[in-house]
């Protein structure tokens, strides 16, 4: 089976990468060469810009693939233009939505693949819709072979997942509990939330690959494993050595207020309650089960920074953006 990956070395994308290629996959990822990531013996890189369409053709007409996996396009010129490319060419195409397209708010605490997708919050969910309308319609009208991937928070080892920290300086959220600083947890910390390793993920995924039965559907690939945010800041806290970091409670609305650019992610995700009914991926994948718990996942990721220093960077402007929200905060209680 032939494979291309259009992306294939981000956060979730590096551990699909590695199991398919451990898998004997025949395995080709096309990006710009942009991010610096160890790519596994076998694996083919094509050096090249997807969103250049005339370029990409050219670049790609020499060679044939079963399946290719779309992990980069966010608005529905994205995708229409890769329809174009890979129409009759390739028996799957898959692409990578977000599991934050579903309702929000939801109707129904627990989360299945016919839950509704609406999201009024978030933009980015919004665009991650429209792609998908786009790819079913061409999969009703003409036969296009889409399979649809929603992941929700999916992390590795190179990160610090939690609902507010710097996504270029992960390790800023460490070093902030490290030296007593307060840490802001949304809401009352108690909404319900679902981490799920990438190597996890990986598993559901590559299941997938080059599965006609799989055509036409869509799926989310999350750990049944269900943690509070207060549950899941005490765990990085543990694994960072700090066993009761300062949280401090402020409501989602008035983080959205205080930062417009949190907003999306909070109120049209994180904030909200996610339960996954993981029942479909384990249909259609068997030997699907998520197996890296919370807490032996971050540990990994506090193992991962603590042996590359170089990488515990840290962003000052995050931790400005913290403290005003913090101080903004108090003095309205204080009124």
């Amino acid at each position: 089976m032939n494979v291309l990956f259009i992306g294939g070395t981000g956060h979730i994308s590096e551990a699909v990468t590695e199991l398919a290629a451990r898998r004997g996959i025949e395995l080709y990822l096309l990006n710009r060469g942009l991010r610096e990531a160890s790519v596994p013996d076998g694996v083919h890189v094509v050096t090249g810009d997807i969103r250049d369409a005339a370029s990409a053709a050219k670049l790609l007409a020499p060679y044939r693939f079963d399946v290719v996996v779309d992990w980069i396009s966010f608005t529905p010129e994205h995708v229409r233009s890769n329809i174009e490319l890979f129409r009759g060419s390739i028996r799957q195409y898959i692409f990578i939505s977000s599991a934050s397209a579903y309702q929000k708010p939801l109707t129904h605490y627990l989360v299945t693949e016919s839950t509704p997708l609406a999201n009024p919050y978030w933009q980015y969910s919004r665009d991650k819709i429209a792609c998908e309308e786009v790819l079913m319609n061409a999969y009703r009208e003409d036969g296009f072979p889409i399979t649809i991937v929603r992941p929700s928070y999916t992390y590795g080892s190179k990160m610090i997942p939690a609902s507010l920290n710097s996504s270029s300086h992960p390790w800023s959220l460490v070093d902030r509990m490290r030296r007593g600083k307060p840490i802001v947890v949304h809401g009352d910390g108690t909404s319900l939330w679902t981490m799920t390793h990438n190597s996890d993920f990986a598993k559901g995924f590559v299941g997938l690959l080059g599965l006609d039965q799989a055509v036409g559907h869509a799926f989310h690939i999350t750990s049944d494993e269900v943690l509070s945010w207060n549950q899941i800041y005490r765990a990085i806290g543990r694994a960072a050595g700090v066993d009761e970091p300062r949280m401090i409670h402020i409501s989602s609305e008035f983080i959205a207020s205080a930062a417009p650019e949190l907003g999306g992610g909070l109120l049209g995700d994180k904030a909200v309650s996610c339960v996954f009914d993981n029942s479909k991926i384990k249909r259609f994948v068997p030997d699907y089960t998520a197996t890296v718990p919370f807490q032996q996942g971050i540990a990994r990721s506090i193992e991962w920074f603590e042996a590359h220093p170089d990488n515990q960077t840290i962003d000052d402007e995050w931790n400005v953006l913290m403290d005003r929200i913090i101080e903004a905060s108090q003095a309205g209680l204080r009124r």
